[in-house]
């Protein structure tokens, strides 16, 4: 079965492109599923059926398992049994009748403009690492760029001449995403101040660079971002995602189309983009306040 696994998952790597990561929590969660069909003693395929599966649901649930984990579960079960059928190594596919559990779509934590205005003012710009981190929040924030995206991002995808940059997403999908002036303005700086510091007469086709001389890690960006968030004082939990999640909010919020948002997540469904479609509850008060017969 393992090899299966293998094989299965070399197709989502080769033929369907999927991010490497997207591939480790695929084997991650076959790996437990694989591990609790043994245990139930079915050690031949074929012999799964659809209350296997629904019994394996059920038990991710009595582990108390979130529903979006067990939820991504049963889209692996899915996929890998799809496949199994399409290469006929199975006859049919036992997951077809099988609904996904329901989800209740949670609004993403996301920070005031206040807020975000005194997490990237933390760093001091004047010294060489400040110079770096805050270039890295303005681009975070100026862009909705995932953590990922920026550590990958080179040095040769930056364009500050029309303010622009290249971005490699999820399934090495390439889009475009505007800069502001003030994410231009820091960027600046680092290059002229703190990178070729870093450098030291070496080379990297990496943006943004540690004192090493090495790209700087996805772990690394987080930690920055937590540090900052607290001497900000900010009360809300800081996660990685928060200043992308803020991007889009904040755009959303002041009138851009949601088409537009989507591209510059990289969303390939717009039904994504659309939980950022929430209503501030302030402004919801606001207008309430304004405009109903008895405020």
């Amino acid at each position: 079965m393992k090899e299966l696994i293998d094989s299965f998952l070399d197709y989502l790597s080769v033929e369907r492109n999927l991010a490497k990561n997207t591939i480790i929590a695929y084997r991650q969660d076959l790996n437990i599923y694989l591990d609790f069909i043994l245990k139930r003693g079915l050690t031949v395929l074929s012999k799964i059926s659809k209350n296997d599966i629904v019994e394996f649901m059920l038990f991710e649930k009595e582990q108390r398992i979130a529903p979006n984990s067990i939820s991504r579960r049963l889209a692996a079960i899915r996929m890998f049994h799809r496949f199994l059928a399409r290469e006929r190594v199975l006859k049919n596919d036992p997951t077809t009748l099988i609904d996904s559990p329901k989800l209740w779509k949670k609004i993403p934590d996301t920070l005031s403009l206040n807020e975000v205005e005194s997490l990237i003012n933390q760093p001091d710009p004047r010294d060489c690492q400040g110079a770096r981190d805050k270039a890295i929040l303005e681009t975070l924030y100026a862009t909705g760029m995932r953590v990922s995206e920026l550590a990958d991002l080179k040095i040769n995808a930056v364009n500050l001449d029309i303010g622009f940059l290249r971005c490699i997403g999820k399934g090495n999908k390439e889009r475009i995403i505007p800069l502001g002036k003030k994410a231009i303005h820091s960027i600046k700086r680092y290059l002229d101040f703190s990178r070729k510091n870093f450098l030291k007469n070496k080379t990297s086709d990496f943006l943004f660079l540690s004192r090493s001389q090495d790209a700087l890690s996805r772990q690394s960006i987080w930690k920055l971002i937590k540090r900052y968030a607290k001497e900000a004082k900010i009360k809300k939990t800081v996660k990685v995602h928060t200043l992308r999640h803020s991007f889009a909010t904040h755009l959303l919020e002041r009138g851009a189309d949601l088409r537009s948002v989507q591209e510059m997540l990289g969303h390939s469904n717009i039904s994504t983009t659309q939980i950022y479609t929430h209503i501030d509850k302030e402004r919801l008060k606001a207008v309430h306040k304004l405009f109903h017969p008895r405020p």
